[in-house]
């Protein structure tokens, strides 16, 4: 896993822009197959999101969702759908691309390259799809409903604002957030998946393994800046307050409870267990294949 783009490397030459390409398609596809699951587990997801803002139970965001009707039920879909899309491709395709030049200049062990290459490509990702879940997390509370009932709707209003208070609100936690999560999930899926394979499961299997153990213990210590983005970017419009100064009063609308504010956090452990499992499997079987 980890090892792999450096064989490929000396294999097709570090210039090679089909090598560098297929980084970015294989990303870009393992993405979008898995965009089904994201479909499937929206609803999850948009449960979490309802958990995050509002600091209800599992029983009361669901019990919300079901007064609304199915036709709420999936707005704010298409924001995560393409956003998956762009996602693998950046994120796997710069991550290959920074590993092979940061592995063609190093002279030290490689070990800790790909999570250094991997926290280069989560702050690209940062900046490229902070607008895509702007807009999701404008869509999907419900209070925003009424004013801002349409996608344009919600377009219009953002691009009406400096890109600090509208399309790129809460850009730093996510910047902390996409960095540190890409440098883990690159720096240990790797061996994580030499460890499972060592149990004598097939390679496939051990990459879905791999990529959902790690992305679950990924997405439950950043959770907390998970929840911290959803209810700086919900809103839209009032007065524009700092990271710090939402953090405090997250922290005090949570009682200054940690089972509070990682509220929802179970269900994301499920959503990663189907998308990132996936996109994994997905991801490291092309690579294996076309190498």
């Amino acid at each position: 896993m980890a090892e792999r783009p450096d064989r490929k490397q000396d294999a097709a030459g570090p210039s090679d822009p089909t090598v560098h390409f297929r980084s970015y398609l294989h990303g870009g596809v393992s993405s979008m197959l898995s965009t089904l699951p994201t479909l499937v587990v929206f609803p999850v997801y948009k449960t979490v999101f309802r958990q995050q803002i509002h600091n209800s139970s599992v029983q009361q965001a669901v019990r919300q969702l079901y007064t609304e009707g199915p036709v709420r039920l999936f707005r704010g879909v298409a924001p995560p759908v393409l956003m998956r899309t762009v996602n693998g491709t950046l994120l796997f395709g710069l991550q290959d691309t920074l590993l092979r030049q940061l592995s063609s200049q190093s002279v030290r062990s490689n070990s800790a390259l790909p999570a250094l290459a991997g926290c280069g490509a989560g702050v690209v990702e940062a900046v490229a799809l902070t607008p895509f879940e702007r807009v999701q997390n404008v869509l999907q509370n419900s209070q925003n409903d009424r004013h801002l009932p349409t996608l344009k709707s919600v377009l219009v209003r953002l691009k009406a604002q400096s890109l600090a208070r509208g399309y790129y609100r809460a850009f730093l936690p996510i910047v902390a957030r996409n960095a540190l999560g890409s440098s883990l999930y690159f720096g240990l899926k790797g061996p994580m998946c030499a460890v499972v394979a060592g149990q004598g499961l097939t390679p496939v299997f051990s990459s879905f393994i791999s990529g959902t153990l790690t992305s679950m213990a990924i997405s439950l210590a950043l959770y907390p800046l998970s929840v911290l983005v959803a209810n700086m970017q919900a809103q839209v419009g009032g007065e524009a307050k700092g990271a710090l100064a939402c953090w405090r009063m997250l922290w005090t609308s949570r009682q200054q409870s940690v089972a509070l504010l990682y509220r929802g956090g179970s269900l994301v452990i499920l959503r990663s267990c189907i998308t990132w499992g996936i996109t994994t499997a997905i991801y490291d079987r092309q690579q294996k294949h076309s190498g």
